[in-house]
């Protein structure tokens, strides 16, 4: 299973919400490569970089900061954020990312994502859904929408990607542990899928779990910066 640590942006600085709450959130570093750096020397190969305030104004706003830590690191990096345009995703390509992150866009433009899919090929992109009691959540999780999970991974996602990442928005940010149930249930009715959790990791022994039950990935954010989880345990994982 591939562990993958987080850094969320919010004005150039690395951050972290509890349940996508703009007004709840705590700074945990003003220089984001650092941060890059620390990962990569514990032997992280991958990152999942967000710039949640592009995702919050439906643009990409923090592309610098993706270029200087591809610039400055030879972390594979996740970016997402803000990505609704064809101009966004070359953009993130040509800052440096090794896959383009995208959600909202494959609700509100699917058609637009396809032709992505057609351009760069469907192992550039991670696809994130982002999910409240079932229901899809857009533009940074500001907006929860009528769209069932169900329906999104079955008409729009199964046979046209690879690895998705999914977040329990009432996990995110708590440290209660990961949506299991939610997982498992993806899993049993799309077992072809390269499914990464993402949300409520706080220990090694979620880590192990969700291995167990077949996620293909995780993602970690909280955890780390809260020490709950440390980059030497990570490391043994890797």
């Amino acid at each position: 299973m591939q562990i993958i640590p987080a850094i969320d942006i919010i004005d150039g600085k690395c951050v972290r919400l509890t349940q996508g709450d703009f007004s709840i959130k705590k700074i945990y570093s003003e220089n984001p490569l650092e941060i890059a750096l620390r990962f990569e020397d514990y032997g992280i190969s991958r990152l999942h970089l967000v710039d949640l305030d592009g995702a919050k104004k439906r643009r990409v706003i923090h592309w610098k900061v993706l270029e200087k830590i591809a610039r400055h690191t030879r972390l594979l990096i996740d970016f997402g954020g803000g990505i609704q345009k064809s101009e966004d995703v070359k953009t993130v390509f040509d800052s440096g990312a090794y896959m383009a992150t995208v959600g909202s866009i494959i609700v509100s433009n699917p058609n637009l994502f396809l032709n992505w899919i057609i351009q760069y090929g469907k192992d550039k992109f991670f696809i994130g859904v982002d999910v409240k009691n079932e229901k899809i959540a857009m533009s940074g999780w500001t907006k929860i929408t009528d769209v069932s999970l169900w329906d999104l991974i079955s008409d729009r996602i199964n046979n046209n990607v690879q690895n998705i990442f999914c977040t329990d928005i009432a996990k995110d940010g708590r440290l209660s542990g990961p949506s299991i149930s939610l997982y498992k249930k993806i899993m049993h009715r799309f077992p072809k899928l390269g499914l990464t959790a993402s949300g409520g990791i706080s220990t090694i022994k979620d880590l192990e779990y969700l291995k167990s039950i077949g996620c293909h990935g995780a993602i970690i954010g909280k955890a780390i910066y809260e020490n709950k989880i440390r980059l030497s345990e990570i490391k043994k994982k890797c």
